[in-house]
């Protein structure tokens, strides 16, 4: 069946043909530049990848999975705006080498366009993936917006960060893969049971990408690690640190996050410190560990014969064990 590799050349193939010839340049460069930085194409990837496993037409999910590509990346140039990201993928963010107000236009021309290439559906699956579009893209700005909400908070509990990254993150992996299977003619049963493994798969990578921030090796991890806790953000592994703080320990960690003028490689040591002495390293790699074993199970789940599945598997545990 079809391979993260082959989906993945695929997508970028088809890429190529959009946006090209549109005018006004201003609007539409900034939607070629955005693209053009690459990415893994993981979630366009998955939707093919899950047509395989019951069709060898994969052609019939291209446009569901080019759809999905375009809103994946109309969020990220979205969000960036709002965290006021200053690098993508290595990248100057839109906003930062045009300006916001291109960047917001541009963003809603790429979330118009999603909707544009997914209405070119296959007539009869269109219904179901209009309805799974409509519902993803109403949970992921919810997901942002409690984000957004604990930014502000000191009080976060695992479970308000669990059910936000499943909003921001896991739903849009589920949906894709769900999108691939609707497009490869699965039943109902089969399409949801793959939306569960993309849920909890998608969960398994948020974990393990806080968890990377902090415990990864930068030369593989692609950028220095500790981001998240110069920034405060508001990871499983400091929500965690939080609530298996001691009153002493959870001062020292409160006074370390509200200190503005504090060295940044001085509150990565003491911030990591602190989650070396409450053992976060290991119950952050367990919590991923457990969705990505539940995904396995749901994957096991889908009527359909093994060897049709094995790519879905081989990619998940890529995922799973990734350092980057």
């Amino acid at each position: 069946m079809l391979r993260f590799e082959e989906a993945q050349q695929i997508v970028n193939n088809e890429l190529e043909d959009y946006v090209i010839d549109r005018f006004p340049e201003e609007l539409y460069e900034p939607v070629r530049y955005i693209l053009s930085m690459g990415g893994k194409r993981l979630r366009p990837a998955l939707v093919l990848m899950a047509c395989s496993v019951f069709n060898d037409a994969v052609h019939k999910a291209i446009k569901p999975a080019l759809a999905i590509e375009f809103f994946h990346n109309f969020t990220l140039l979205h969000d960036d705006i709002m965290d006021n990201s200053n690098l993508r993928r290595g990248h100057a963010t839109v906003h930062v080498r045009w300006d916001p107000n291109t960047a917001i236009l541009s963003g809603d021309v790429m979330s118009i366009l999603s909707y544009k290439i997914i209405s070119e559906s296959d007539d009869l699956f269109l219904k179901d993936l209009l309805q799974l579009f409509n519902t993803t893209a109403l949970k992921v700005c919810e997901g942002q917006q409690y984000d957004m909400n604990f930014e502000s908070r000191m009080d976060v509990t695992v479970g308000e960060y669990l059910k936000m990254i499943e909003l921001k993150t896991a739903v849009l992996i589920a949906a894709s893969l769900k999108a691939g299977a609707i497009s490869g003619g699965a039943d109902m049963l089969d399409a949801e049971l793959l939306y569960e493994f993309g849920i909890n798969l998608g969960m398994a990578f948020q974990i393990r990408d806080d968890h990377l921030d902090v415990y990864g090796d930068p030369e593989k991890f692609g950028k220095k690690i500790g981001n998240d806790i110069v920034t405060n953000k508001k990871t499983f592994l400091l929500i965690k640190a939080l609530e298996l703080s001691d009153p002493e320990i959870k001062y020292r960690l409160k006074d370390l996050l509200e200190k503005e003028n504090l060295n940044p490689e001085e509150k990565i040591r003491e911030v990591t410190n602190i989650y070396q002495q409450l053992g976060i390293d290991s119950i952050s790699a367990d919590l991923a560990l457990a969705y990505f074993d539940k995904s396995i199970q749901y994957l096991d789940r889908v009527g359909a014969e093994a060897s049709r599945k094995e790519t879905l598997a081989i990619f998940a545990e890529k995922l799973m064990n990734r350092e980057a």
